[in-house]
């Protein structure tokens, strides 16, 4: 009774090591099967064809979740998942895995950096069901310590040095407490400025990623209180796209 063998020479130590291989290689399995319901199937680099998705042990079996708030279901996957969006840009080159040049204006067309996802076309919520991402004036509850300084009032700047606006207010996150976005006036319209890519100093606000006049174009919102997700990916895609994008010197090597 006291032998460590469950039967023969097979002991509890070796059980427990085939168990756990037999366990692990089952997760890799299903977790391959699951991270292909969206971005599936591939597409060849040159001609478009799309990649055999590997038949039924490789692709997972269509899933519908339930979204919150109301906001309907979503089953994946499905073959009509696909991005036909018609890129502004060219191939460099036919070779696979060449890089793109865009024909138009990268940092709304979407381009390298400048890419974005096509989200849902409602804001972001909080728990309670209310718009997560707000500006200060519809926000009483929230306030800016007297011990940072307060954006609202000050000039902002491109990276070229000139002035592009002016902070008009600051748009909160209710979830997490902290901002996200600093409201431009420029052109006669306001702009959202990721708070990641504002620079605050006492005297004005510095952006490295756009130039003062490409403020003008930064997409706006459907409403001067509210912005959704799709809005949210435009607006930063847009920032992001300019560290490439906003000046020529910028696209070329460094050596």
């Amino acid at each position: 009774m006291d032998s460590p063998y469950l039967f023969g020479d097979f002991d509890a130590a070796e059980f427990c090591l085939i168990a756990f291989f037999l366990f692990f290689a089952g997760l890799v399995f299903y977790l391959r099967r699951e991270d292909r319901r969206e971005g599936y199937p591939l597409e060849d680099d040159v001609t478009g064809r799309q990649e055999p998705l590997g038949g039924l042990f490789f692709t997972a079996k269509p899933k519908t979740f339930i979204l919150p708030h109301g906001h309907g279901t979503r089953t994946l996957p499905r073959a009509d998942n696909r991005d036909t969006r018609q890129l502004a840009a060219r191939r460099s080159a036919v070779t696979d895995g060449s890089p793109i040049e865009p024909t138009g204006n990268p940092l709304i067309d979407g381009i390298g950096p400048g890419g974005y996802a096509d989200r849902p076309k409602y804001p972001d919520l909080t728990v309670e069901g209310t718009p997560r991402i707000v500006p200060l004036r519809v926000a009483p509850d929230f306030l800016v310590s007297s011990h940072d300084t307060d954006p609202r009032g000050l000039p902002v700047l491109g990276c070229d040095g000139l002035k592009g606006g002016e902070v008009s207010d600051i748009w909160i996150d209710r979830s997490e407490q902290l901002i996200r976005y600093l409201e431009v006036a420029v052109a006669g319209r306001k702009v959202l400025l990721p708070m990641t890519m504002a620079i605050v100093s006492p005297r004005a606000v510095n952006v490295r990623a756009i130039t003062a006049a490409q403020f003008a174009d930064v997409p706006g919102t459907a409403s001067a209180e509210q912005v959704t997700l799709y809005e949210e990916e435009r607006v930063i895609a847009y920032y992001g796209g300019g560290h490439l994008y906003a000046t020529r010197d910028r696209q070329e090597p460094w050596l």
